[in-house]
């Protein structure tokens, strides 16, 4: 059956623009090589009609029984990787079509990498599907709630066999940079064959787009520098993301912050994040509006948002990087201690910023997210990072997307719910120790519950507070009044450098 699953692999990436008629033998014979298969049949082969990923699977699942390759997720993402790399054009003309169609529409751009990137298998499709997303109606909007389990786990002999290796390796510097870009992989390093990046000029420094492999949002993008370097918020960074916008409007683009614990899991090289997708801080009103003196012409609000996010709008972008400068180099030192606002712990920096920023109605926005990782004995973690009592759901860094008000939880709590599910109906008296206080606070407030359906929707929902609660502890000036007192010290501030 190999020729035939190969067959259809060939007939879909036809299918999808992948190649054309005139690529088939030379794509054929390439996959041919990585198979160990010395020959084709000469008579017509009907060709396996599947999907892609599962036509890959199909080649894999060959190339194991055949011993091509051990049974080892790096040995099997590597083989589909290098596989789909026959079909996957080169950089050069990759890059030739998506700037063709730009030149068209900054839409039609993306939608063309978007869906290739889909098509070559590097957006993980199959993947993805198995991720347990769903909608929370909050007082602050609709937030995104999701489990992701998209990720693969490593099974043991994978494991043992990278301990085994003790890699010395630094070739991809990171995961982020572009020399990844048709990378082949090893045992411990991700399989990049079938990857492309799009260059994108920013700011007199070249830059480079591409497309999550787990997408957590449609069209969730990465935007890296060709430099690596360490991630940092600057007015630099405000007008890039700002330029950005201005060449693809469609998209929003962000960045984590750069400072441990409130920052992202890749502080080493820098990077930002976009997409086509509308999230619930997007959607969230303003709490109040305010005047910046140096900048009368702006339109500045604090946004009705469980986190601390200051709103600029403009139509000039030199002029919304200026304010949004101003303010991150008044909040790196600013202090308020009735807000437990330290900028310092001796030369230990605290304050930083998680940028935002979109074209909406004809106008640039720029969402500017207060961010302090201060610790201390009472809360180790960070007094603005989630406190123990919700790290039974999350206890890593809120990052970018979950500043926007998308859940990225973990694979644990896929079978950790349903074990409280269970416990709700009666069927079980087990769960998990860290959530045991939590179930037993839910079947107390719930009562007998009829049906699975209703248990599954009650964790949903109590869910969903837990992690609004978690966003409510990351924000930074809490109470309205805190929030005056730090624009009262920025107009303050500047009114002595005029």
């Amino acid at each position: 059956m190999i020729h035939h699953t190969l067959a259809g692999l060939i007939q879909k990436a036809l299918a999808t623009g992948l190649i054309e008629k005139d690529d088939i033998d030379y794509a054929r014979n390439q996959a041919m090589h990585l198979l160990q298969l010395d020959a084709f049949p000469e008579e017509a082969v009907e060709p396996t009609d599947d999907t892609i990923p599962n036509l890959l699977e199909a080649l894999n699942d060959y190339a194991v029984e055949n011993g091509v390759i051990e049974d080892l997720l790096d040995d099997k993402e590597m083989l589909s990787a290098n596989i789909m790399n026959c079909f996957v054009a080169r950089p050069s003309a990759l890059n030739a079509a998506f700037n063709e169609k730009y030149a068209k529409s900054p839409i039609a751009a993306t939608d063309y990498f978007y869906e290739l990137s889909q098509n070559s298998n590097y957006i993980q499709m199959n993947r993805i599907r198995k991720n347990i997303s769903y909608q929370h109606d909050s007082p602050y909007g609709k937030m995104d709630i999701t489990i992701n389990l998209s990720k693969p786990e490593k099974d043991p002999e994978q494991i043992k066999r990278e301990r085994e290796m003790k890699q010395t390796l630094s070739y991809p510097k990171c995961l982020l940079c572009k020399e990844n870009e048709g990378y082949v992989g090893r045992i411990g390093y991700p399989a990049r064959a079938n990857h492309r990046v799009i260059k994108i000029p920013l700011t007199g420094e070249n830059w480079y787009f591409q497309y999550s492999p787990y997408v957590y949002y449609n069209e969730h993008s990465i935007l890296l520098s060709e430099e690596h370097r360490d991630m940092k918020i600057d007015r630099g960074g405000f007008e890039r993301l700002l330029r950005f916008t201005e060449q693809f409007p469609h998209y929003f683009v962000g960045s984590n912050a750069d400072l441990p614990i409130v920052g992202g899991s890749i502080l080493s090289h820098d990077h930002y994040q976009a997409g086509r997708y509308e999230f619930a801080m997007t959607r969230a009103e303003d709490a109040f509006t305010f005047r910046l003196d140096s900048f009368p012409g702006l339109r500045a609000s604090v946004v009705n948002w469980p986190m601390s996010v200051i709103r600029l709008k403009s139509d000039h972008i030199d002029e919304l990087v200026n304010a949004a400068d101003e303010i991150l180099q008044i909040w790196k030192q600013y202090s308020d201690e009735a807000a437990d606002v330290l900028a310092f712990s001796g030369d230990t920096p605290h304050n930083t910023i998680t940028p935002i920023a979109r074209k909406r109605d004809g106008l640039f926005e720029i969402d500017l997210v207060l961010r302090n990782n201060r610790t201390t004995q009472q809360h180790p973690a960070g007094i603005f990072h989630p406190h123990a009592d919700v790290h039974h759901i999350k206890k890593e860094n809120i990052g970018l997307i979950e500043v926007m008000g998308l859940a990225v939880l973990p694979p644990r709590l896929k079978l950790e719910l349903e074990d409280i599910q269970e416990f709700l109906l009666g069927h079980t008296s087990h769960v998990e120790p860290v959530h045991q206080d939590w179930a037993e606070q839910l079947k107390a407030q719930s009562g007998p519950l009829a049906n699975r359906e209703q248990a599954e929707a009650l964790v949903q929902e109590e869910l969903g507070k837990k992690f609004v609660r978690i966003l409510e502890d990351a924000g930074v000036l809490k109470e309205q009044q805190a929030f005056k007192r730090f624009i009262h010290a920025v107009n303050e501030q500047t009114a002595k450098t005029i």
